[in-house]
């Protein structure tokens, strides 16, 4: 409230010096004007980062290299299925493998705990969550 005062009386000088003819009666709706022009100002500040905000994902398309079908190895093929799938792909079937079979170590939720399917894909007992899709990806081709 207070900075939408000091801007009209920052405008107020050369308002006044334009309006200075004007009679005395105007002057309760030019002390109404500002308060709506202020409101209208800060109206577009608001509202002017979102369409540049909503053009920016339009503009964005997807890599190729992430939409390309690649085949799975067989040890990954036991845990996704053996059809060409785009990495984006592969990495959600992954993880919905994870989640349903509760492979997510409780303690620490990066950790996933390998079990008989993922224990030739991740190589070791645990492996991290980034770790993870390292090694998924050596098993793409």
């Amino acid at each position: 409230m207070a900075t939408a005062k000091k801007a009209p009386a920052a405008k107020a000088p050369t308002t006044q010096a334009a309006a200075a003819p004007a009679p005395s009666a105007a002057a309760p709706a030019a002390k109404a004007a500002p308060k709506a022009a202020a409101t209208k100002v800060a109206a577009p500040k608001v509202s002017a980062p979102a369409p540049a905000a909503a053009d920016a994902p339009a503009k964005r398309t997807p890599n190729a290299a992430f939409m390309k079908p690649m085949t799975p190895s067989a040890a990954l093929a036991a845990v996704i299925g053996s059809k060409p799938m785009p990495r984006t792909e592969v990495t959600k079937k992954v993880w919905e493998y994870i989640k349903k079979h509760k492979l997510q170590d409780p303690a620490n939720k990066r950790m996933i705990n390998a079990d008989a399917k993922l224990q030739p894909i991740f190589v070791k007992p645990q492996v991290s969550m980034f770790e993870m899709t390292k090694l998924i990806s050596t098993q793409l081709s």
